[in-house]
């Protein structure tokens, strides 16, 4: 009895921080769901038992599949603007994605999942993001960063499939350097390496 009236006597700001640990537990299960078996394959009831929750909550939180990976999405922007300091170097913005990508891997196979198995238009939230990245390689591009004889938009296809190699191509990896592409070691001398590789792009000169 006087555990039940401890729990109902919590302070209302205790209460609150239940349903946060809650969805993040739901967020985390998802997103180890999603990588695992890419958006079609991924299975609400398979989400709720990895979460340890009644699978209607997931419907109450986040609307249902749809809403978990839009959710998802967001999450990885927001994580995204805390590793990608705009005013770094373009070599150094290429080696943080390497870093974060090692980092997090699962969001670097929902990525690929998602280019597999989706061939649809993508969300226009989405298009809208990467136009706003490819008007900064512009800018940097009329800065000097790297000639002016680059298309920006193929540099830019470049470094993403560049970040994300330690995922994509995992076998490849291995077969060049002989390691675990997901070990903290490969990654630092990779993200080193591809920093170095962008930087030589500004010394570059276009042919006369």
């Amino acid at each position: 009895m006087d555990d039940k009236l401890t729990g109902m006597r919590r302070a209302p700001e205790e209460r609150q921080r239940d349903p946060e640990r809650t969805k993040a537990r739901i967020l985390q299960a998802a997103l180890e769901e999603f990588a695992a078996k890419g958006f079609a394959g991924a299975r609400v009831s398979e989400i709720a038992t990895r979460a340890g929750v009644n699978k209607q909550l997931i419907s109450y939180y986040f609307g249902g599949k749809e809403g978990l990976y839009q959710a998802l999405n967001t999450h990885w922007q927001a994580e995204e603007s805390a590793f990608a300091d705009p005013s770094a170097s373009l070599g150094e913005l290429a080696a943080s994605y390497v870093r974060a990508n090692a980092e997090r891997r699962d969001y670097g196979r929902l990525m690929l999942w998602q280019g597999l198995t989706d061939d649809t238009a993508p969300a226009p939230a989405f298009v809208a993001d990467v136009r706003r990245d490819l008007e900064q390689l512009r800018r940097r591009q009329e800065a000097g960063e790297f000639p002016a004889d680059l298309d920006p938009g193929a540099l830019l296809v470049a470094l993403f499939a560049m970040a994300a190699a330690g995922i994509s191509f995992p076998q490849l990896v291995r077969a060049v350097w002989d390691q675990d592409p997901a070990s903290p070691e490969l990654t630092e001398h990779y993200a080193q390496q591809i920093e170095k590789l962008v930087a030589h792009l500004g010394q570059a000169r276009p042919p006369a």
